[in-house]
């Protein structure tokens, strides 16, 4: 018998706790929603926003936040912003200003005259100087945006094609959301809001078309991005390509658990164990419960390592890595296959059918 943490005959009740779950994920959704209307959308790094960003490390520490912010506020650097990067044992800051009309080495010289004025030069380096001019960076923003929602748009194809054999179907949508998406794009409409209405075009035609695996997928992959944004934004942090491909990850990493669920819903509809749908999905979740655990968990440790050992550069990746396999394993969980129940309770009208003769069935599992 394979490594298992959860007995194979555990039979806890996810479906019947599903609106304790709907309840905290739409106050999670609400106060990330709030957290970005109130701040104006996402904090934008540079690759997003443009400007130049130069990382400064000190050799010792000499220097707190607040003095260096008040020191380099004498520049008159256009929207200058000092932070700390790293642990606070690494004394190295981030400075990053939207000096447009100004030279890379004209920003490089000015801060280093400032500090020089103050600390001696052998008590602090220059580690990194870059720049992203504004018209890259709306680029890269559209890029990302049409990132993120092409992923979930062919995830929804996928799953309609290989559960619900509706692949024609599912391609037509695609093609017609996308086409419509670069027509609209060329009379000028915004693409934020062009995503937004895409995307609830695509859930909409989900649920009128009936694909009812897709429905559940792209429903928790929205679940865990919104989520997952939502928390970068209350903890204030920037919004980046790294961050950007940590979101593909998380929805690659989410679809997969969502599968291995929905695969042995599947089987066991085929199968018949039961005359109810609910109780089919929550028995399907308790046999994929232990697999769900080892893969989460594992994934989880590396990532934590990443997190907590990774250095300052790769922290925020590491940090929404985490989030996402938790609240992917969880909207797998409590999300999509809830959300299956409630759009295709086929086998509860079965139930109407005259009762047949109950037949002896072999027991799911031999090894206990």
């Amino acid at each position: 018998m394979g490594f298992q943490i959860i007995r194979p005959d555990t039979n806890y009740d996810f479906i019947g706790k599903r609106k304790l779950a709907y309840s905290l994920s739409i106050f999670l959704i609400l106060i990330g929603l709030l957290s970005l209307g109130l701040k104006g959308g996402p904090k934008l790094g540079i690759d997003f926003a443009g400007g130049i960003i130069i990382q400064v490390k000190f050799h010792e520490e000499v220097v707190d936040l607040s003095e260096l912010t008040s020191i380099l506020g004498e520049t008159d650097l256009p929207a200058l912003v000092v932070q700390r990067f790293g642990d606070r044992s690494d004394y190295e800051f981030l400075l990053r200003t939207s000096a447009e009309n100004l030279s890379p080495s004209v920003v490089r010289e000015t801060v280093e005259n400032k500090l020089s004025q103050h600390y001696p030069q052998d008590h602090y380096s220059i580690q990194r100087l870059e720049m992203v001019g504004p018209r890259v960076g709306a680029d890269l923003r559209e890029s990302a945006l049409h990132a993120l929602f092409f992923a979930i748009l062919f995830i929804a194809i996928y799953i309609s094609g290989r559960f619900e054999h509706k692949w024609f179907v599912a391609a037509f949508m695609a093609a017609a959301l996308a086409g419509g998406v670069y027509f609209l794009k060329l009379i000028g409409i915004p693409l934020g809001f062009l995503i937004f209405a895409a995307l609830v075009i695509t859930l909409i035609l989900c649920w009128y078309l009936r694909l009812n695996f897709a429905l559940g997928a792209v429903v928790a992959l929205i679940h865990d991005i919104i989520i997952t944004v939502g928390i970068f934004s209350l903890l204030n942090k920037e919004f980046d390509l790294s961050i950007v491909a940590a979101l593909l990850t998380i929805l690659g990493y989410s679809l997969n658990d969502t599968i291995i669920v929905f695969d042995r819903i599947r089987e066991n509809m085929r199968n018949k164990i039961s005359t109810s749908l609910g109780r089919t999905i929550n028995m399907s979740i308790n046999q994929t419960l232990s697999r769900t655990i080892v893969t989460s968990g594992t994934t989880l440790i590396v990532v934590l390592c990443l997190l907590f050992l990774g250095g300052g550069i790769i922290h925020d990746f590491a940090f929404a890595l985490t989030v996402g396999i938790i609240v992917g394993t969880y909207s797998s969980i409590f999300v999509a296959s809830p959300i299956l129940l409630s759009f295709r309770p086929v086998i509860e009208e079965e139930q109407e059918e005259p009762a047949q003769p109950p037949r002896k069935r072999k027991a799911v599992y031999q090894n206990r």
